[in-house]
């Protein structure tokens, strides 16, 4: 057991837990676009590990690493062959256990991926199912059917994949195999008992390691409906997340959230869940966080809010109210690997960049947990130039719009020539282009700047963190002109946001913390600019 684990047991001498997931904010880690410890233009666990000292000064609690588990890299590891393994590419076992060991010495605690819906089509199971045929056990791992038609010919129902087309793949022997997403990745049956003694035995070996948790990919998937009914509709995937569909949101997988909450409470250390779980409505997404399920949810809802004052209020407090209402934390993000970049979806530009550095001090300064993906602490674009022949994700096979590199592109950490910092002098070119023009939005530039993008999230998580229960101080929102949001947090803290493109007056809440972009104050009055957000430190409150 390491260091950290030991000391954050769950439960001290007066019986209360840690509940450090409660306030936290977690570092997502995108492994391949991080730091290439090696030089072969790819980042990997050994980068991650040099860079455990700028992620502790930064002022995250925890960081999140995305799948580094052996696989064919289909889906860029979300196809995984050996879940207790890692890839090459990405180290060796020892390397991670030295990750998750350094990380603890700096205070840092590590999640990780697990992805439960589905392996890879090169994992031994499914070459096993493979080879031994129809109406096997060890098909029996899986989800295989017999086609519709005469002869089998059509699919087994409607479903469409998340990556484009249908959702099935047919066999040369006539069965057919569901996918969800690729074709090399095949869907688990969640039926079958095998399956459930196979992730458990799969956490405790992370676990055992010293994890202090898994983000559950697709956590709202695993469980299909009974019969596998047909959806009755095309282009499914604008579906997902706003209609009832068979093969998400199930009310079967909250049973496996909690054998898996019962699982992470028999070790020490507060060890948490966090679900990717797209539901209908905020209300279906609390049921993942309920006291005897997962710790926490990823709010999509919030991150797919347009910027709007009242659409920022009305999800927010839909957010706290559903939440609430299960005794959970809210969970707050902007960006991650799967969705192009805010200060991008904001408008791009000088615009965008104002309202990003607006969003994270709103972020920041709301009630629970926040997650900041690796670079948005830099201000990063998406990048929507990068050449053909770098672009590979499966996601674009159903939409190019849709490809996810331009937010994947690695990260500048300096002005060096040729690769911004990011691998070793001399190494191999990145596996994504970075932008030349990245070179003043690399972390050395920035920390040079007091300006900055990055110091100002540094001193954001130093403010928050000074405030100690900061993260579970109740929200109540103030009076503020239309067009912007204004609340105050327990004792002596408020936030002002500005979601206008003009200066805004209001009587100004006290002395000022910090500001994505300073007012001006003058007879009680803040003139706030435009797109931007400021922290208070309120008087008489």
């Amino acid at each position: 057991m390491t260091e950290l684990a030991q000391s954050h047991r769950p439960g001290g001498a007066d019986g209360t837990a840690t509940r450090w997931w409660r306030d936290a904010v977690i570092y997502q880690v995108y492994v391949r676009s991080f730091a290439d410890g090696n030089g072969d233009g790819i980042g990997d666990l050994l980068g991650v590990r040099g860079r455990l000292p700028y992620l502790a000064d930064l002022g995250v609690d925890a960081l999140w690493l995305t799948p580094f588990y052996t696989s064919p890299m289909a889906d860029f590891g979300y196809d995984v062959a050996d879940y207790r393994d890692v890839d090459p590419i990405f180290g060796t076992l020892a390397d991670a256990a030295a990750l998750v060991e350094e990380a603890h010495r700096y205070g840092l605690r590590v999640i990780v991926d697990v992805v439960p819906n589905h392996t890879s089509d090169r994992h031994a199971w499914f070459r096993e199912a493979l080879e031994a045929g129809p109406g096997s056990p060890e098909r029996e791992r899986y989800v295989f059917r017999e086609g519709r038609g005469e002869n089998g010919e059509l699919p087994p129902n409607d479903w469409e994949s998340i990556f484009g087309g249908r959702a099935w793949t047919r066999l040369p022997d006539g069965e057919w195999y569901l996918h969800l997403f690729a074709s090399e990745q095949p869907d688990l049956n969640w039926e079958n008992p095998e399956v459930h003694a196979e992730f458990e035995s799969v956490l405790r070996f992370w676990l055992d390691l010293g994890v202090d948790g898994f983000r559950v990919d697709v956590a709202h998937g695993m469980v299909k409906a009974p019969g596998l009914p047909d959806v009755g509709h095309p282009d499914q995937i604008r579906m997902i997340g706003t209609d009832v569909v068979p093969f998400f949101d199930q009310d079967g997988v909250h049973d496996i959230h909690r054998a898996w909450r019962r699982l992470l409470d028999s070790y020490p250390g507060e060890r948490i869940g966090v679900a990717e779980a797209w539901a209908p409505s905020p209300g279906r997404l609390a049921r993942y966080v309920r006291p005897d399920e997962l710790h926490q949810a990823f709010n999509f809802h919030f991150l797919g809010t347009p910027w709007e004052a009242a659409a920022f209020r009305a999800v927010i407090q839909e957010s706290l109210d559903t939440a609430g209402s299960v005794g959970a934390p809210t969970t707050w993000v902007l960006s991650n690997h799967d969705v192009k970049r805010h200060v991008t979806r904001y408008g791009g530009g000088g615009t965008g960049l104002r309202r990003a550095r607006a969003a994270a001090l709103l972020t920041l300064g709301l009630p629970g947990s926040a997650y900041v993906y690796q670079g948005e602490e830099l201000g990063l674009p998406e990048v929507l130039d990068l050449p053909e022949e770098f672009l590979h994700d499966p996601q674009r096979l159903r939409d190019p719009e849709a490809g996810r590199d331009g937010c994947r592109v690695p990260l500048p950490w300096n002005e060096a020539e040729p690769h911004l910092g990011f691998g070793l002098p001399g190494g191999e070119d990145p596996w994504l282009p970075i932008p030349a023009s990245w070179g003043p939005l690399s972390v050395e530039s920035q920390l040079a700047d007091p300006s900055s993008t990055l110091n100002l999230y540094r001193r954001a998580l130093e403010v928050r963190r000074a405030r100690g229960s900061f993260g579970e101080d109740a929200l109540a929102w103030l009076p503020s002109p239309e067009g912007t949001l204004a609340f105050a947090r327990g004792e002596g803290f408020a936030c002002t946001v500005n979601l206008t493109g003009e200066p805004v007056e209001l009587p100004a809440p006290g002395r000022v913390l910090l500001a994505s972009e300073e007012p001006v104050i003058e007879g009680g009055l803040a003139r706030l600019a435009p797109d931007s957000a400021v922290w208070w430190e309120r008087e008489g409150a």
